[in-house]
C-alpha cells in the first residue's frame, strides 16, 4: 500500500509493522506525532501493544528497559532535551544488551530555546553504546525501523533511528507501506535469550566488580564491530523481499570525483542537486551520504574515498572546542590511508536552511585551494 505520510508517521508505521509489544512515551515537539499515532493504533486495535504514558523521557526509557528485560519488543521516540534527559538510561539499555529501538527527531539543544533541527542531540549520545542510523527520506525511515529491529535483536544492541526535525519529520512523501505478512517473514517474533521469569531465574544488571566489567565492555565493542557486515546482510535480505536496498553509506557519482561532499540526513539529497549542476559545468563532484554513524563505517569510507583528493564534510552539528562531529570521525577513519585534504564545513545549526547554494559555496571554496585555510569553514553564518 502506498500512502502519503509525514516522516513522524513513517516511524509509527514502522513500529506497527514490527509488531512492537510495548511503547513508552512522553510527548516533545517535534516528536509528538510519532507516539500520538501509535496511541491511536493501540486504542483502536490496529496494534496489539501496551502503551505506557509516563511522566518524563527518563521514565519512558526506564519502562522500555523493564519491558525488554521481560521479553517484549519495545519502542519509544524523543527529541533534544528529552533525549538528554534519557542519557543515564541509554547506558543501562546498551550495557544491558537490550534490543530497544528508538526514533529520535533531531532538534537543536537549548538554550536558546528552539524546536528547529540540528544533530547535536543524537551525536552527544554517540558514546552510550547505541547504534545510530540517519535517514534522508520517509521511505527510508520506515524501512530502517524494521532493519533496526532485525539488527538489534540479532546482536543485542539498541538502535536509534534519526531524522531531521520538520525537514523530514513534518514533510509528507509517498511511502510504500509493506504487507504485514512480508514484514513477518523478514522480522520474526522476538525471542530473547533470557527474560525475567520465575521458571528460569536470572540476575540482570547487577553490581559488577573490576574482575568482570572490562570484559563486558570488550564484548560490546567486539559485537559493535560485527554490525557493518550484519547491516549489509540484513539490507540484502530486505532488498530480496521488498525491492529496496538498505546500505550503511550511499555514494553518488564518487568513482571519478575530484571533490566529494560527505553528508548525512536530508542534506544528503540536497547535495545531489549541486553535484549534478557542477557536473554539467565540467567539475567532477560526488556525494557520499553516511547513514550508519554508529558503528562508524570505516571500511566503506576508506574504500569509496581512497582516490579522492579533496573531501568536503558538511556537519549540522558542532563539538564545541573541536570541529563538526562527522568531520572528526571521517578524519579518524582516513588517517594514515592517503593524502586527502578534508575540509570541515558547518551549516544549518538550529534549523537554518541548507540549500543547493550552500553546497555550491562549499564546492567553490574547496576548488580554490589544495588545503583548508581554516579548521572550521562556516556556511551561512552572519559574522
Amino acid at each position: 500500500m502506498k500512502k502519503v505520510i509525514m516522516g513522524n508517521h513513517a516511524l509509527s508505521y514502522g513500529a506497527m509493522l514490527a509488531r512492537t509489544q510495548v511503547i513508552a512515551a512522553y510527548p516533545i515537539t517535534p516528536q509528538t506525532q510519532v507516539v500520538e499515532l501509535l496511541s491511536e493504533m493501540c486504542a483502536d486495535g490496529t496494534l496489539n501493544a501496551k502503551f505506557i504514558k509516563v511522566e518524563s523521557e527518563h521514565s519512558a526509557m526506564a519502562a522500555c528497559i523493564g519491558a525488554s528485560i521481560a521479553g517484549a519488543r519495545t519502542f519509544t521516540a524523543t527529541s533534544s532535551q528529552g533525549l538528554a534527559l534519557m542519557h543515564e538510561m541509554l547506558h543501562w539499555a546498551a550495557g544491558g544488551r537490550l534490543p530497544i529501538v528508538m526514533g529520535n527527531i533531531n532538534r537543536a539543544m537549548a538554550p536558546g530555546w528552539t524546536i528547529w533541527t540540528d544533530q547535536n542531540d543524537s551525536l552527544s549520545q554517540r558514546d552510550t553504546g547505541w547504534l545510530q542510523f540517519y535517514c534522508s527520506s520517509n521511505q527510508e525511515v520506515l524501512d530502517t525501523v524494521l532493519q533496526a529491529y532485525k539488527i538489534s535483536e540479532t546482536i543485542s544492541i539498541p538502535s536509534m533511528v534519526v531524522l531531521d526535525a520538520f525537514a523530514l519529520s513534518h514533510t509528507y512523501e509517498v511511502v510504500d507501506i509493506p504487507d504485514q505478512a512480508l514484514v513477518d517473514e523478514y522480522l520474526p517474533k522476538f525471542k530473547p535469550y533470557a527474560t525475567v521469569t520465575p521458571d528460569d531465574p536470572r540476575a540482570f544488571d547487577g553490581l559488577t566488580g573490576p574482575e568482570h566489567y572490562m570484559e563486558l565492555r570488550y564484548k560490546l565493542q567486539k559485537d559493535m564491530e560485527k554490525v557493518p557486515a550484519l547491516f549489509e546482510e540484513t539490507g540484502r535480505q530486505y532488498e530480496k523481499i521488498f525491492g529496496r536496498r538498505l546500505s550503511a553509506v550511499e555514494p553518488y557519482l564518487c568513482d571519478d570525483a575530484e571533490i566529494v561532499l560527505v553528508t548525512s540526513g536530508t542534506a544528503g539529497y540536497t547535495a545531489r542537486v549541486a553535484v549534478e549542476e557542477m557536473r554539467k559545468k565540467g567539475l567532477k563532484v560526488g556525494n557520499l551520504r553516511i547513514k550508519m554513524f554508529r558503528p562508524f563505517p570505516f571500511e566503506d569510507c576508506r574504500r569509496i574515498l581512497a582516490k579522492t583528493p579533496k573531501i568536503a564534510v558538511l556537519d549540522r552539528n558542532i563539538s564545541y572546542g573541536h570541529h563538526g562531529i562527522f568531520s572528526q570521525e571521517l578524519k579518524s577513519a582516513l588517517y594514515g590511508t592517503g593524502n586527502q585534504a578534508v575540509f570541515a564545513f558547518i551549516a544549518g545549526l538550529g534549523g537554518r536552511d541548507i540549500t543547493a547554494d550552500s553546497f555550491r559555496e562549499m564546492i567553490e571554496t574547496v576548488s580554490r585551494t589544495d588545503r583548508p585555510t581554516e579548521d572550521i569553514l562556516w556556511i551561512g553564518v552572519k559574522r
